[in-house]
């Protein structure tokens, strides 16, 4: 099975007006630790937690497979 992007997390990050590179930044992570989440490459706890706290939304969501942003409520 091939990587599945997480386009739930980049409209997120549309919606919200920031760059990669800024959430990377607030997130204390590199930037191309949080292009690899958005591609759907497997990311460590404590960056699933720091990227939501920055965005907003429960971290558990990376990793729920059939879960999206919408229904996020659903999967907590």
């Amino acid at each position: 099975m091939g990587l599945v992007k997480r386009s739930w997390l980049v409209t997120l990050r549309n919606e919200i007006g920031l760059t990669q590179e800024a959430v990377a930044e607030m997130a204390k992570i590199e930037r191309s630790t949080y292009t690899k989440a958005e591609n759907g490459y497997p990311v460590r706890v404590q960056t699933a937690k720091s990227i939501a706290n920055v965005l907003g939304f429960n971290w558990i969501l990376f990793f729920e497979n059939d879960c999206d942003l919408k229904g996020q409520t659903d999967c907590s």
